[in-house]
């Protein structure tokens, strides 16, 4: 299992120096958070606490996260940079395959793009696009954007996008993998298709279940036997070398942290702070497993 840092309720100017401390500590990647904008009165609840109030506010920063990324890319040599989650489905396909293949190019191919579905319509009216039936929608675009990352003459004739024979250059320099966030049946049926899933944060119990079910849809799309990645942010009843030993023996490829919550800085931990956070986790969690 590899390590990995969250850059959530992270200043944007922050970014390439933790980027730089990640790597220097040994953690694997960073994930970056995204949200377009924050309207001053949310028409629907957060799906995510049992409040319906978000874990963030108007005030918290959400950088372009290809922007911060190919920043990050030019102070490392090895670390991963995964969007978790990029809603997807409030962008257009063509700019955001645009983005990737060239940040994969210019980072020798260390992108990642974690995708939810949103849950912010007023999000999608900032964006131009469609809030109703976006999961169908998000489909389509994968399928757009891996046809564009070939760099050849394709055309689509779909239920959303229909385009003649054109080419998208750079093409993307491999594979670029695409994770899904979420816990609901499509959800977890949409990440069974691709390249791996993205927890949110549970209890170990509710985890391993969230695993075999994923698994099962994975088994039922016909792809069990093939590489498949479970990114998680961590456990709520998992803390210490041993906590991340049993997420690691139930099937979880890469952990997201948050070292300065893990010692509690809290999440708007100072730079300083954050990055002694990371020298004591590697020494303690990431040296230990």
């Amino acid at each position: 299992m590899q390590f990995g840092v969250s850059l959530a309720f992270t200043e944007a100017s922050d970014y390439v120096p933790l980027a730089i401390a990640a790597e220097a500590n040994g953690f694997a990647a960073v994930t970056l958070p995204d949200h377009l904008v924050y309207p001053r009165t949310l028409s629907v609840p957060y799906p995510y606490t049992e409040d319906g109030v978000p874990r963030f506010d108007e005030d918290d920063p959400f950088p372009d996260p290809w922007l911060t990324a190919m920043a990050m890319a030019g102070a490392t040599r090895s670390l991963w940079f995964y969007t978790s989650v990029y809603v997807l489905p409030a962008r257009n396909p063509f700019h955001v395959a645009k983005m990737l293949s060239s940040a994969a190019q210019l980072s020798n191919n260390r992108m990642a793009l974690g995708v939810g579905m949103g849950w912010m319509p007023e999000e999608f009216a900032a964006g131009g696009q469609a809030f109703a039936q976006r999961g169908r929608r998000a489909d389509e675009m994968i399928e757009v954007m891996r046809k564009l990352w070939s760099g050849e003459w394709v055309e689509h004739h779909g239920e959303f996008y229909d385009f003649a024979p054109l080419k998208m250059r750079p093409p993307a320099p491999g594979h670029i993998p695409i994770y899904v966030g979420g816990f609901s049946a499509p959800a977890m049926r949409r990440a069974a298709r691709h390249d791996g899933w993205i927890a949110d944060l549970h209890s170990l119990a509710e985890l391993e279940q969230l695993i075999a079910r994923v698994r099962n849809f994975r088994a039922e799309a016909g792809l069990a036997a093939k590489p498949f990645e479970i990114l998680s942010f961590g456990c709520s009843d998992a803390w210490g070398a041993d906590g991340f030993r049993a997420m690691r023996d139930m099937g979880v490829t890469v952990t997201s942290t948050m070292p300065g919550v893990f010692y509690g800085a809290g999440i708007k931990a100072s730079l300083h702070q954050k990055i002694d956070a990371m020298k004591r986790f590697a020494d303690d969690v990431i040296g230990n497993i």
